[in-house]
């Protein structure tokens, strides 16, 4: 009996050392599955803002109609139109406003502005927070 009572008194599953690094490890494996699945639903309920410019129409020196399409999860308002870098006053939307829901095609802006044929332009859209949705190139066919 008093050499069973020996054995158990000096057998040890694991020693300390081992131990604290296994907690360790599954304390890390745990906030990193836990902050993966918090990415995924901050990103399922933000959506996203992003616009296609399907095709550029150029027509009479000086109109260019952009039909778009709202890729992205949200709706989107189009605050204002960049031609190379530079903002445009003179715009016209087709529909009541400015604004493309999720998933709609065929939304279009005419544009009243001189181009030059043989050119090439970059069209930016930009919404109401500022940010670049869309962008498109396209050249003026000469």
């Amino acid at each position: 009996m008093k050499t069973l009572r020996k054995i158990r008194k000096n057998a040890k599953a694991l020693s300390p050392v081992v131990a604290s690094i296994i907690l360790i490890a599954v304390t890390v494996a745990v906030s990193i599955a836990v902050a993966a699945w918090m990415g995924a639903l901050t990103v399922g309920f933000m959506g996203s803002s992003s616009v296609t410019i399907n095709d550029a129409a150029f027509s009479g020196g000086n109109t260019i109609v952009l039909t778009m399409k709202n890729t992205g999860t949200k709706s989107v308002t189009i605050d204002y139109v960049k031609i190379n870098s530079v903002s445009q006053t003179s715009i016209a939307w087709s529909g009541s406003n400015s604004t493309l829901v999720a998933g709609e095609i065929g939304k279009t802006v005419t544009i009243t502005q001189t181009y030059t044929d043989g050119n090439p332009y970059k069209f930016d859209l930009i919404d109401s927070s500022g940010q670049v949705v869309g962008s498109y190139q396209a050249t003026a066919p000469s």
